[in-house]
């Protein structure tokens, strides 16, 4: 089993280029599916058919899991047992018929751009305030997700074009641009803050990652959460904000400004459409809300 399993992260890795984070996923679930099948005495990965899929997807949904975790354990199965049967150590993929749940669509949260341009104004000019103010406009202003604003080099800001390189999830990269604003107050960060933001100038993850905390050390998720619920207070807004909510008011925004689908979904980084599409909704609703207010026969 260890060893179907440590080839399928190589392949996972090599052939995927799957981030971390989403790898640790894919084995966590396989690895979980198999103490299932140990407990049904089956000792071996390439022993399990359809039935105990079945089996294991119920189990899931009976223990309470949400239709999304569900539906994630039922991909990295799938994905794993594509490579097993790729690789000929089954003859058929037992997770291929199986149907995942349906999931039921949170509201999208996002914020207006009266909201969004009243978070950028509140960091001040203090070191810590001028590199919030760089973290929030470059957020806003590309979109991009909070691992790969806490993974950002330097050297993926290209300031004299204005725009920032990502490698995303699947290690596809992509170039987004910045804008005035963001440029602007990247430029004053890297120049004129980074460096005091440093303590140890010796260490070599520091000097190379983009944005560093009040210690010089890299900027952990937990505290880029905490910057965003600090100024969202500040600012009174009275719905929660998270990196996500960001990402969020960036693609509502451009769509709601005439961007279309396929730019959007370059620029996001998304592999599938479906997952640009969502943000579509947002715009449809608006049209209606229009309609409805302003039509003599709505």
């Amino acid at each position: 089993m260890n060893d179907y399993l440590e080839q399928f992260k190589k392949y996972l890795v090599s052939e995927r280029r799957m981030s971390e984070n989403s790898l640790q996923a894919y084995c966590r679930d396989v690895l979980e599916y198999s103490r299932f099948l140990q407990e049904k005495n089956i000792g071996r990965l390439d022993e399990g058919s359809n039935t105990e899929v079945v089996s294991f997807v119920l189990k899931l949904k009976n223990e309470g899991k949400s239709s999304a975790t569900v539906n994630r354990k039922v991909a990295s199965l799938r994905a794993f047992y594509n490579f097993m049967a790729a690789k000929g150590y089954v003859k058929e993929n037992p997770v291929v018929n199986i149907k995942s749940p349906k999931i039921e669509r949170k509201e999208l949260e996002y914020l207006t751009i009266e909201e969004v341009d009243k978070l950028l104004l509140l960091p001040d000019d203090s070191l810590k305030g001028q590199r919030d103010k760089a973290i929030l406009e470059l957020m806003y202003a590309t979109g991009i997700r909070v691992s790969e604003v806490i993974e950002a080099k330097v050297e993926d800001i290209n300031l004299r074009l204005g725009f920032i390189t990502c490698n995303g999830e699947h290690g596809k990269a992509r170039i987004i641009p910045m804008g005035r604003p963001a440029r602007a107050a990247v430029e004053n960060y890297i120049f004129e803050i980074r460096d005091k933001l440093i303590k140890n100038k010796d260490e070599k993850n520091p000097q190379e990652v983009l944005f560093v905390n009040y210690f010089g050390e890299k900027l952990t998720r937990q505290g880029l959460w905490k910057i965003l619920k600090e100024y969202a207070e500040q600012a009174g807004i009275e719905s929660k904000i998270t990196p996500q909510t960001l990402r969020n008011s960036f693609a509502v925004h451009m769509i709601q400004n005439g961007a279309d689908l396929k730019s959007l979904q370059e620029l996001m980084g998304h592999e599938d459409i479906t997952a640009t599409q969502i943000y579509l909704s947002v715009t449809k609703n608006r049209i209606k809300d229009v309609y409805d207010r302003t039509h003599p026969r709505a």
